[in-house]
Protein backbone atom coordinates (compact mmCIF):
# COMPACT_ATOMS: atom_id res chain seq x y z
CA UNK A 1 0.00 0.00 0.00
CA UNK A 2 2.82 2.41 0.82
CA UNK A 3 4.31 2.02 -2.66
CA UNK A 4 0.99 2.75 -4.35
CA UNK A 5 0.47 5.86 -2.23
CA UNK A 6 4.03 6.94 -2.98
CA UNK A 7 3.54 6.62 -6.74
CA UNK A 8 0.27 8.59 -6.61
CA UNK A 9 1.97 11.22 -4.45
CA UNK A 10 4.78 11.48 -7.01
CA UNK A 11 2.21 12.04 -9.75
CA UNK A 12 0.59 14.72 -7.62
CA UNK A 13 3.98 16.39 -7.33
CA UNK A 14 3.90 16.86 -11.10
CA UNK A 15 0.39 18.30 -10.79
CA UNK A 16 1.35 20.89 -8.19
CA UNK A 17 4.60 21.80 -9.95
CA UNK A 18 2.75 22.38 -13.21
CA UNK A 19 -0.04 24.31 -11.46
CA UNK A 20 2.57 26.46 -9.72
CA UNK A 21 3.96 27.53 -13.08
CA UNK A 22 0.50 28.18 -14.48
CA UNK A 23 -0.53 30.24 -11.43
CA UNK A 24 1.78 33.04 -12.59
CA UNK A 25 2.96 33.92 -9.09
CA UNK A 26 -0.37 32.99 -7.46
CA UNK A 27 -2.24 35.59 -9.54
CA UNK A 28 -4.56 33.06 -11.23
CA UNK A 29 -7.16 31.49 -8.93
CA UNK A 30 -7.77 28.06 -10.46
CA UNK A 31 -4.11 27.03 -10.87
CA UNK A 32 -3.40 28.39 -7.37
CA UNK A 33 -6.17 26.25 -5.86
CA UNK A 34 -4.99 23.20 -7.82
CA UNK A 35 -1.45 23.88 -6.55
CA UNK A 36 -2.52 24.07 -2.89
CA UNK A 37 -4.73 20.96 -3.01
CA UNK A 38 -2.23 18.85 -4.98
CA UNK A 39 0.63 19.99 -2.73
CA UNK A 40 -1.26 19.01 0.43
CA UNK A 41 -2.26 15.61 -0.98
CA UNK A 42 1.23 14.96 -2.35
CA UNK A 43 2.97 15.80 0.91
CA UNK A 44 0.40 13.87 2.92
CA UNK A 45 0.91 10.81 0.73
CA UNK A 46 4.68 11.10 1.00
CA UNK A 47 4.40 11.30 4.78
CA UNK A 48 2.10 8.26 4.81
CA UNK A 49 4.50 6.23 2.63
CA UNK A 50 7.44 7.18 4.86
CA UNK A 51 5.80 5.36 7.76
CA UNK A 52 6.67 2.06 6.04
CA UNK A 53 9.44 2.95 3.58
CA UNK A 54 12.90 4.42 4.20
CA UNK A 55 13.07 8.21 3.97
CA UNK A 56 15.81 8.27 1.34
CA UNK A 57 14.09 5.79 -0.94
CA UNK A 58 10.68 7.43 -0.51
CA UNK A 59 11.97 10.89 -1.27
CA UNK A 60 14.05 9.80 -4.27
CA UNK A 61 11.14 7.89 -5.80
CA UNK A 62 8.71 10.75 -5.12
CA UNK A 63 10.99 13.34 -6.69
CA UNK A 64 11.89 11.09 -9.61
CA UNK A 65 8.28 10.39 -10.53
CA UNK A 66 7.36 14.04 -10.13
CA UNK A 67 10.29 15.25 -12.21
CA UNK A 68 9.71 12.82 -15.07
CA UNK A 69 5.99 13.51 -15.27
CA UNK A 70 6.48 17.28 -15.02
CA UNK A 71 8.96 17.33 -17.90
CA UNK A 72 6.89 14.89 -19.97
CA UNK A 73 3.78 17.04 -19.53
CA UNK A 74 5.69 20.19 -20.43
CA UNK A 75 7.07 18.56 -23.57
CA UNK A 76 3.67 17.19 -24.60
CA UNK A 77 1.44 20.17 -23.80
CA UNK A 78 3.44 23.31 -22.98
CA UNK A 79 5.86 23.50 -25.88
CA UNK A 80 9.00 22.51 -23.99
CA UNK A 81 11.46 21.22 -26.58
CA UNK A 82 11.92 17.46 -26.68
CA UNK A 83 15.09 15.74 -27.79
CA UNK A 84 16.45 12.23 -27.89
CA UNK A 85 18.93 13.07 -25.13
CA UNK A 86 16.24 14.54 -22.89
CA UNK A 87 14.09 11.44 -23.33
CA UNK A 88 17.09 9.18 -22.65
CA UNK A 89 17.86 11.05 -19.43
CA UNK A 90 14.22 10.81 -18.34
CA UNK A 91 14.36 7.07 -19.05
CA UNK A 92 17.46 6.96 -16.84
CA UNK A 93 15.52 8.54 -13.98
CA UNK A 94 12.75 5.98 -14.47
CA UNK A 95 15.33 3.19 -14.42
CA UNK A 96 16.80 4.52 -11.18
CA UNK A 97 13.35 4.74 -9.57
CA UNK A 98 12.61 1.15 -10.60
CA UNK A 99 16.00 0.10 -9.25
CA UNK A 100 15.17 1.63 -5.87
CA UNK A 101 11.89 -0.28 -5.81
CA UNK A 102 13.53 -3.55 -6.79
CA UNK A 103 16.29 -3.26 -4.20
CA UNK A 104 13.93 -2.34 -1.36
Amino acid sequence: MAWLVLVVSGALEAVWATALGKSEGFTKLVPTVVFVVALALSMGGLAFAMRDLPVGTSYAVWVGIGAVLTVAYAMAFDGEPASVLKILFLAGIIGCVLGLKLTH
